[in-house]
């Protein structure tokens, strides 16, 4: 069975960079047709795709995003890292990896869902 859990802390302040990471677990991370991936999820909006990652380290990006937004990935460790830099408090959000096979797009199709985590941008 395959399970996502997302780290990595609550608070960040104004400017600077947001970094958490997803650990995969029950195999799949190797495979290379998944992809993994960031969504977000602010107050009063809907689910926000920030980018995926598969295996080899093929990267996508939303383009409203893409200038402030890195994924990379681990595989000893079968984990995969979101940096988004220069927070502002609209960056505020549950955030939340995802992974499944197909295309690396999109925010609401994918088969593994972490259980997601709060981060708020605040001084």
């Amino acid at each position: 069975q395959v399970q996502l859990q997302e780290s990595g802390p609550g608070l960040v302040k104004p400017s600077q960079t947001l970094s958490l990471t997803c650990t995969v677990s029950g195999g799949a991370f190797t495979t290379n047709y998944y992809y993994w991936t960031w969504i977000r999820q602010t107050t009063g909006k809907g689910l926000e795709w920030m980018g995926a990652i598969n295996y080899s380290g093929s990267t996508h990006y939303s383009p409203s995003l893409k200038s402030r937004t890195s994924i990379s990935r681990d595989t000893s460790k079968n984990q995969f890292t979101l940096q988004l830099s220069s927070v502002t408090p609209e960056d505020t959000a549950m955030y939340y990896c995802a992974g499944g096979p197909g295309i690396p797009y999109g925010a609401t199709w994918w088969t593994y869902w972490g259980q997601g985590t709060q981060v708020i941008v605040s001084s």
